[in-house]
C-alpha cells in the first residue's frame, strides 16, 4: 500500500507524512516525458542562441560572456525549480496561488515607486540589484493563472452544470483590470495582452459561451487599439509595422533589419555565430528579436525546428488538459499551454512582421531571467498534472 492510499484509511497522519503525500510522484507518463524533453530542447536552444546573439554587445562593454552567464545562472535556478515542481502534487498550488498573487501585486506596486523600480528601454518593470533583478509582471502571469483556476474550481457547481456567467466574470475581470492597470503604468502593453490571453483561456475552458468569448476578443482588440492610439510611441510602432519602408531609419528600422536577417539566412542559415544582424543592426537581438538571429544563423530549417517544438508542446499540453480528471488541473493545463504557445506566436509574429512590435519575449529562448524561471515553473506544473491524471484525496487540500 502506498502512502497516498494509506491516507484514505489513516486520517491521523503526522505533519511529515502529510508532506510526503504532497511529494509522492506519480508515474512518468508519455505526456510528462514529452513535455520534459521538449522543454529541455528549447532551453538548450535558448542558451546557445543567447550567447550567439549577445556576445557582440557584450564584447563592446568588455564582458563577452556577461549576458550568457546571467542567463545560465537563471537557467540553473529554473531547472531546479522545474525539478521540484514536477514532484509536487499540482493541487498544492491551489493554496499557494493566493500568496503568490499577493507577492505579484506588491511587486507591481513597488515597481512604480520612484527610486525603487529599475528603468530600462523607457519602461520601469524590474526590482532588485543587478544581476539579481526580477520582473514582477512575469510572476503576475503565473499567479493570476493559478489563482483564477482555484477560485473557479471552488465555485464550480457540484451538480455538473456549467458556471453562471457572473461566477465567471466577477472574480476574473476585477483582478485582470487591477493587474493590467498596474502593468500598463510601467508601461508594458505586451504583458497586458498576455494577461488577458491567460484569463480569456481560463474563462473559455471553464464554460464562457462562444458569443461572449468573441465579444471579449473584440472588446480587447478595441481597448488595445485605444491604448495604442493614445501613446505616441505605440502609434509609431503601428505605423512602422504597416509601412516600415516609409521610415527605414526610424520606426520601420527594426522590422526591416529583422526581415533582412531572416531572408539572408536562406534554407540552412549563414552558420551558428555568423549573424550580421547582431552587429548593431537589430536592436535587442538577444531578447525580443532573438528569433531573427536564429533564423539568420540556422536558416529556415532551424526556424521551422523551433516552431515544431512549440507546436508539439501545444499539442501535448492540450492532450494533458483533455485527459486530466480534476477540474483545477484541467484548467491550469489548458491555460499554461495557451500562455506558452500564445506568447511564442506573438513573439514570432512581431519578428516576421505579421504583428506589431509588442516587446514580448520568446519563451525559454529569449534572454530574461524572470521570464525563463516562470516559464519553467509553469511547464513543471504541466508535467506534474500529466503525472497525476486521476484525482486522489490529499490531506489538508481544499475541495
Amino acid at each position: 500500500m502506498t502512502l497516498r492510499e494509506a491516507t484514505k484509511t489513516a486520517p491521523g497522519l503526522t505533519a511529515f507524512q502529510r508532506l510526503r503525500v504532497r511529494w509522492e510522484p506519480g508515474e512518468w507518463s508519455r505526456d510528462a516525458s514529452a513535455i520534459t524533453v521538449l522543454t529541455a530542447v528549447l532551453l538548450i536552444v535558448g542558451l546557445v542562441m543567447s550567447f550567439s546573439a549577445s556576445f557582440v554587445d557584450g564584447a563592446q562593454v568588455g564582458d563577452t560572456f556577461g549576458v550568457f552567464r546571467r542567463q545560465l545562472m537563471w537557467a540553473g535556478v529554473g531547472v531546479v525549480a522545474f525539478a521540484v515542481v514536477v514532484r509536487l502534487d499540482h493541487r498544492i498550488w491551489r493554496n499557494l496561488s493566493w500568496p503568490l498573487l499577493a507577492i505579484a501585486l506588491v511587486g507591481l506596486i513597488l515597481v512604480l515607486v520612484p527610486g525603487v523600480g529599475i528603468t530600462r528601454y523607457g519602461s520601469t518593470r524590474w526590482l532588485g540589484y543587478p544581476p539579481l533583478v526580477v520582473q514582477p509582471s512575469e510572476i503576475a502571469k503565473l499567479a493570476v493563472l493559478l489563482w483564477l483556476a482555484d477560485v473557479l474550481h471552488r465555485k464550480r457547481p457540484t451538480d455538473g452544470s456549467v458556471h453562471r456567467l457572473e461566477h465567471l466574470l466577477i472574480p476574473a475581470l476585477p483582478v485582470l483590470g487591477l493587474l493590467a492597470g498596474l502593468v500598463l503604468l510601467q508601461p508594458d502593453l505586451g504583458t497586458t495582452i498576455l494577461l488577458a490571453l491567460i484569463v480569456g483561456a481560463i474563462l473559455w475552458v471553464e464554460g464562457l459561451p462562444g458569443r461572449m468569448v468573441a465579444g471579449c476578443v473584440l472588446a480587447a482588440g478595441a481597448a488595445i487599439g485605444v491604448l495604442a492610439a493614445v501613446a505616441p510611441y505605440r502609434v509609431a510602432r503601428v505605423t512602422g509595422w504597416l509601412h516600415p519602408e516609409a521610415d527605414p531609419l526610424g520606426t520601420g528600422y527594426q522590422l526591416i533589419q529583422s526581415r533582412l536577417a531572416l531572408g539572408s539566412g536562406g534554407v540552412f542559415g549563414v552558420g551558428l555565430g555568423s549573424s550580421r544582424g547582431k552587429w548593431n543592426f537589430i536592436p535587442n537581438p538577444e531578447t525580443d528579436f532573438i528569433f531573427a538571429i536564429l533564423g539568420e544563423e540556422l536558416g529556415l530549417v532551424g526556424a521551422a525546428f523551433v516552431l515544431a517544438l512549440f507546436a508539439a508542446l501545444f499539442y501535448v499540453g492540450l492532450r494533458v488538459a483533455y485527459t486530466c480528471a480534476d477540474g483545477f488541473g484541467r484548467t491550469v493545463a489548458f491555460a499554461v499551454t495557451a500562455w506558452i504557445a500564445g506568447q511564442a506566436l506573438i513573439n514570432i509574429g512581431t519578428v516576421t512582421g505579421l504583428l506589431p512590435i509588442t516587446g514580448v519575449t520568446l519563451p525559454l529562448v529569449s534572454v530574461g531571467g524572470s521570464s525563463l524561471v516562470t516559464s519553467l515553473v509553469a511547464l513543471g506544473i504541466l508535467v506534474s498534472i500529466a503525472r497525476h491524471p486521476a484525482p486522489t484525496p490529499v490531506p489538508g487540500a481544499h475541495r
